[in-house]
């Protein structure tokens, strides 16, 4: 669920379990990879990452990606072969707000939808830059969250997805190309945090924070694209593995309510590996067909992961 909505979306029951679950998806065991993680190295230019669950989670990844020679893949199939191996991880809505202060909120075993695009685009930023430190993980997950890449507080966390596009867009990080496949202006005013003050605990008892989300929610564009539901389909063909969706809501006030990855299946199926409200990382078989399960959708945006050396 995307991170502005997912207190509302448990709050006023919008579970997207029961779709989920009458959905395409291809319920797959946890990887072995989160069960029996190594730390040995494979190349003297491996950093040691920390001795910790989620630093044993990290090397097993630039392991696998240096024995593979991933970095001189795309960035579309880095993303993808990363997101993989988190298959079966736990879903858990509102990692990012259990301190009244800001953090930089870190974890490779438990993610909301858009904390696992972000831990997953700064792995695969990594890779592609041969930059193999814990340090170059985390600041490139705080490059992704924050306004001009720098956590200064609650309100500089990029809360509205397409706040967090447009931004992360500027900077060269993404590349916004739902407008070249096709699709369609929408106009809508976003004030969804403001208007459900309560169900955010860092604004509920917090004026300043409050006053100043007002201020952010006031300087959004009012217009965004999507390409909508029954059009989806139309353009598997111009989708590659690694582009990041959000679905598009028609919830007063709100942009999207979820965030994840085009999956190329084996059989040549496009589906997305996203980290389900139903519990944990899981592939959705079909694109289109999970969208149109998603109770208030009403469409996608795609946005393309530049690769480091491109930007």
């Amino acid at each position: 669920m995307k991170r502005v909505t997912k207190s509302f979306v448990l709050k006023l029951g919008l579970s997207l379990s029961i779709f989920l679950i009458n959905s395409s998806i291809q319920a797959i065991t946890h990887s072995d990879f989160l069960l029996a993680v190594t730390t040995t190295n494979t190349s003297k230019n491996i950093p040691d990452l920390p001795d910790t669950a989620d630093g044993k989670i990290l090397q097993k990844i630039i392991n696998h990606a240096v024995e593979n020679d991933l970095d001189r893949a795309s960035m579309g199939t880095i993303v993808q072969k990363v997101a993989h191996q988190f298959l079966g991880a736990e879903y858990k809505a509102g990692l990012l707000d259990t301190s009244p202060q800001e953090t930089l909120v870190i974890s490779l075993k438990q993610f909301d939808c858009l904390l696992f695009v972000e831990t997953v685009l700064a792995i695969a930023n990594n890779i592609a830059q041969k930059d193999y430190s814990y340090q170059a993980f985390t600041q490139g997950v705080e490059n992704q969250r924050y306004w001009n890449g720098k956590m200064n507080g609650y309100c500089s966390r990029l809360h509205y997805f397409s706040d967090w596009i447009q931004d992360n867009q500027r900077r060269g990080n993404v590349k916004n190309i739902t407008q070249k496949l096709g699709g369609i202006n929408t106009i809508k005013k976003l004030n969804f945090m403001t208007n459900h003050r309560h169900s955010y605990p860092n604004l509920a008892k917090n004026d300043t924070n409050f006053k100043c989300i007002a201020r952010v929610e006031a300087s959004l564009s009012p217009t965004f694209n999507y390409i909508p539901t029954t059009n989806i389909r139309q353009i598997y063909s111009q989708l590659q593995p690694g582009d990041v969706i959000g679905v598009a809501t028609d919830i007063a006030g709100l942009d999207f309510t979820h965030t994840g990855f085009v999956y190329h299946q084996p059989d040549g199926n496009l589906g997305l590996i996203h980290a389900s409200p139903a519990g944990k990382v899981v592939i959705a078989k079909d694109l289109q067909n999970y969208v149109g399960n998603v109770k208030n959708a009403i469409g996608i945006v795609v946005t393309r992961a530049n690769k480091p050396n491109l930007r």
